[in-house]
This record gives C-alpha cells, structure tokens and sequence, in this order.
C-alpha cells in the first residue's frame, strides 16, 4: 500500500493488498445447491471479433475432456450463444420450489444460461439500462442451478463497461482469454482489456486471434485479408501469450448459424485449452 493511500480503490491503479481485499468482499456466493469449479471470462475491446464462438468453441473443447462445462451467456443484450448450440427454441426451467433457474443444456450436456432462453422470442429486445443488465449477469449466476460444473466460460459483452466489470467484481474469475483481430487497431483495444483486467487483479492466460488469414482454396497459401497480424508485438509488448490465430473458416460460422457447433472437429485452441487446465 502506498504511503498516499486515500483508502479510495476506486481512483486508484495499485494492485495492493486492499484491492484484493475489496474484489473478495464484492464476490457474489453460488447458491449452495451449485457447483462450479473454475469461471474463466472471454472476453474483447470491440465487437465483431468473435467472442461468442471462441467461447463456444472452447466449451465444446474442454467437454471433449469429458469435463462438466457450462457457459454463462454474459453478453445480455447481444445473446448468441443459444444459437450455436441449436437451443434457440427452449426455454429456462426453475427448480421446484420456484428458487432457482435451471441452464438449457446441450446436446453433449454443455449447460446453458442466456437472456435468449428467457425471452417469448429470440429476436426480441432487451432494452434495458446498464445497471439492470448488470444485475441479471448477477442473478444468472447466484440463482441458477450450476450442477458440479468443472469449468464455466462467461461470454462477457465487448469494452470495460458494467457488465465486465460486474463479471470481475462479482465472479470469483479465475483467468480471462482476450478475443481479438489482426488490424492495427488492435494494439490499442488489447492494451485497454489487459489494463482493466490487470486494475481489477485478474489472471490473464492469453490472447486469441480471430481472422488472422484465410485459406486459399486452390493454392493453400494463407492471406491475410485484414493485414498482417500485429498480435505477436502487441503480447510481448503487453507480456501475454498468443494462444491462437485462427483462420477465417466458413464452416465453423456455418456450425454456428445451424446451431450445431458441437459437431466441430477442430484442435486449433489447443493451447487455449491447455492454458485453461493448468490454472
């Protein structure tokens, strides 16, 4: 603790021991009926980058290791999830007594919890202020009936606004994956994630990059439609690892669009993967 603490965590950058302190306090109990493991966030600077299918493409990872897997659908006003796993059409139950909301679960037994899987539709709107969608990413995770989950992806919102600091503060997070794209933009949106997830004490196992190139299918020579990737500067310069860079593929957006992305056969986040079990 600096000698010119004002006891103010708010206005303040040091990672002290006061500011773990305070993060602890803010942490949001499970439910005692709930189970869950490890929570580890997905999370962007901007949009568009594909968080929502690094996120599901994870979950459907891990679940191949036959590890119980979850996904906290954090992204509340923008929910895709349910989509990709071909669960747009069900709909949250509650336990008996009315208490607790139980997760949609997937084909492969991937459970779900998503504003979409609450709505009549899932092409309404949810026109809601920050401070309530806050406080449903709270009650997704206190009154929903997480059973024995050993990892659980939260598909946070882009930027480093409520709904990511809620997760943070209100989360016991144990590591976050920063989803991004090649263009030079991106040294500045990665510094902005890393900064708050470093003001906020929270481990970073690395960054993933989406659309690195595409494929050329006659020749098999890799184009970088975007540009050159940047992302090999920007995480030495920010002291992270590159966990991924993945191609612009077709069939991973058709999997999601047809709801069947656990049908993917793809190793391209193995060490994506592998960052996560060895927290």
């Amino acid at each position: 603790m600096s000698e010119k603490c004002t006891h103010d965590c708010s206005s303040c950058g040091e990672n002290c021991s006061s500011r773990t302190q305070e993060r602890t306090s803010f942490l949001e109990p499970l439910n005692p009926a709930s189970s869950v493991k490890k929570v580890i966030g997905i999370v962007s600077g901007k949009g568009g980058v594909g968080k929502s299918m690094v996120t599901s493409m994870m979950a459907v990872a891990m679940n191949r290791k036959n590890k119980r897997t979850a996904i906290l659908d954090a992204d509340i006003t923008g929910p895709s999830i349910p989509r990709a796993f071909g669960l747009d059409q069900e709909m949250v139950a509650t336990t008996a007594d009315g208490t607790l909301m139980i997760p949609v679960e997937s084909m492969n037994g991937i459970q779900v919890m998503s504003a979409n899987l609450l709505l009549d539709h899932d092409t309404d709107p949810v026109i809601w202020r920050g401070p309530v969608i806050a406080g449903a990413v709270r009650q997704f995770w206190t009154e929903t009936l997480w059973k024995d989950v050993d990892y659980m992806f939260v598909d946070m919102p882009p930027g480093t606004g409520d709904v990511p600091l809620t997760v943070f503060q209100s989360l016991p997070v144990d590591g976050i994956i920063i989803v991004t794209s090649p263009q030079e933009l991106v040294s500045m949106i990665v510094a902005k994630a890393v900064n708050m997830a470093k003001k906020m004490d929270i481990p970073i196992l690395g960054v993933v990059e989406n659309m690195s190139y595409v494929v050329c299918p006659d020749c098999g020579k890799k184009i970088s439609v975007f540009g050159e990737s940047h992302v090999d500067e920007v995480a030495a310069r920010e002291g992270i690892k590159v966990l991924a860079k993945l191609p612009m593929n077709p069939d991973i957006a058709q999997l999601m669009d047809a709801g069947k992305i656990e049908y993917l056969k793809d190793d391209s986040l193995a060490e994506a993967v592998k960052a996560v079990e060895e927290i």
